[in-house]
């Protein structure tokens, strides 16, 4: 399953300039700062070859102190580190983003919208729902936690998935309608075959959750 940031039904700024990869069949054109930057905010028992996905086309790297030093010690190279005093950035080239008192996720998020970028990836080893709610408007979320990904839907949601695949809502929506889904509890559905799912709901979005 892809790793990258689903888009999300809502407008994005006009990109700043374009960026032109070579090295494949044809020119893979990437749009500077349409490509997602990653946030790491924990990665205990992390796939390094999920995180090399992640990585493979050079996003922006933003860490904590103490993920900063695990990526240096794999050879990663970051490019901002979110902290609460300057100290925290142990290598000189490193930018330093002050927390200013505030969560890392939130800080992180923050200085990503003020800098027009349409999409993170959130690598962590904790999901807290409350955390990312106020950011869905402004930019594409996934969150990659404990073999998850979980990421907001608006209405209308389709998604072609295999039978026996397991997703799970973050709430419990108004007015929900399922296609292709049997409840198993606890705010889990599973697939009835390989097909499309749909899920529509009165919601302005919801967050879902799918196993990598």
């Amino acid at each position: 399953m892809g790793l990258y940031a689903p888009p999300f039904d809502k407008p994005r700024g006009t990109p700043n300039s374009i960026k032109i990869i070579r090295g494949m069949s044809s020119h893979h054109i990437v749009r500077e700062k349409q490509e997602p930057a990653i946030l790491i905010l924990g990665m205990d028992n992390f796939d390094p070859e999920l995180l090399g996905q992640l990585l493979e086309w050079s996003p922006t790297v933003i860490a904590t102190p103490d993920t900063a030093e695990k990526l240096a010690s794999l050879g990663i190279k970051v490019d901002r580190i979110v902290g609460s005093n300057e100290g925290d950035a142990f290598q000189s080239d490193l930018k330093f983003v002050p927390t200013d008192d505030l969560p890392p996720a939130e800080a992180a998020l923050k200085l990503l919208l003020a800098e027009n970028y349409g999409a993170v990836n959130i690598v962590t080893d904790e999901f807290n729902l409350d955390d990312y709610v106020p950011f869905v408007p402004d930019i594409n979320l996934v969150i990659l936690h404990q073999q998850q990904k979980t990421y907001p839907i608006s209405s209308g949601f389709t998604k072609w998935l295999p039978a026996g695949e397991v997703i799970t809502l973050h709430s419990q929506p108004q007015s929900l309608l399922s296609n292709g889904l049997s409840s198993i509890g606890s705010g889990k559905y599973e697939t009835l075959s390989d097909g499309v799912i749909k899920l529509a709901f009165a919601e302005d979005f919801i967050f879902i959750s799918e196993t990598i």
